[in-house]
């Protein structure tokens, strides 16, 4: 297949993803990744693609019956926006649950009451939010007053460069911390759909053992009753061959 085109099989292929993720209760983002990573494509083209794909097929009757795809299963939903109030109390919520030891993600989790898709939009509140205290924190790390100089002495340039040292290090561990927290969700997703995969796999082994049983009982009782019928067989000829000898035996004696 050309890159770039899409075919009817790797569309449905993807439908398939991401009914597979929201029955396992994993972000459409992992559905999106292993598409991408099935068929060479990036994770970001395979999601707009999808909502897309989505919007043309509550158009089109015709293309979404020759698909055998159910919209019921991929309904968008709509954005909901926080008030500044929500908001607010969102954010205090969650810093006092991490204050009492909860990591963000649990404290989302526990707010959404076990909701997946509410967690989420809370736990990425909550990044927007400490983001934006961040980044108004820095800007007033560093305050130049409005007297000219005409050089900087060698102190001044180098508490200049450890400070930028500082927020270079701090950048980059803010974002070595991130990339972890993503590969750990994602690691933690594929744990679940693994654990639900070998599930699946073991009540599938139960039923394959219960039906060798069955068949091994019922091959004892055909093997039973063949060899009763060998039996019975046997001594009916048996019979018949005594039966003869003495007939013969007695038309000898007249």
């Amino acid at each position: 297949m050309q890159k770039g085109l899409w075919g009817n099989e790797e569309v449905k292929d993807l439908f398939s993803f991401v009914e597979k993720a929201k029955a396992s209760n994993v972000s459409l983002k992992f559905a999106f990744i292993e598409h991408a990573k099935k068929y060479s494509r990036q994770p970001n083209s395979v999601r707009n693609y999808y909502y897309h794909e989505v919007d043309n097929l509550w158009k089109d009757e015709k293309r979404k019956k020759d698909l055998g795809i159910s919209l019921d299963k991929h309904k968008k939903s709509s954005i909901r926006y926080f008030s500044q109030e929500q908001e607010a109390e969102l954010m205090d919520r969650i810093e006092k649950l991490v204050a009492d030891g909860c990591s963000v993600r649990k404290a989302c989790f526990t707010l959404a009451n076990g909701e997946v898709g509410e967690m989420l939009r809370y736990q990425n509140k909550y990044r927007n939010y400490v983001a934006k205290k961040k980044a108004s924190s820095q800007n007033n790390i560093i305050k130049f007053t409005s007297k000219r100089k005409e050089s900087l002495s060698e102190s001044d340039l180098n508490s200049l460069f450890l400070g930028l040292v500082r927020l270079v290090k701090r950048s980059a561990v803010e974002e070595v911390n991130e990339r972890f927290k993503e590969e750990k969700e994602s690691a933690n997703a594929l744990l679940r759909k693994a654990i639900v995969d070998l599930g699946k796999k073991d009540k599938e082994i139960k039923d394959l053992k219960e039906s060798f049983a069955a068949l091994k009982k019922e091959n004892a009782i055909l093997l039973q009753t063949v060899t009763k019928n060998a039996c019975d067989k046997a001594d009916k000829l048996s019979q018949k061959l005594k039966a003869k000898k003495n007939i013969l035996s007695n038309k000898e004696t007249l």
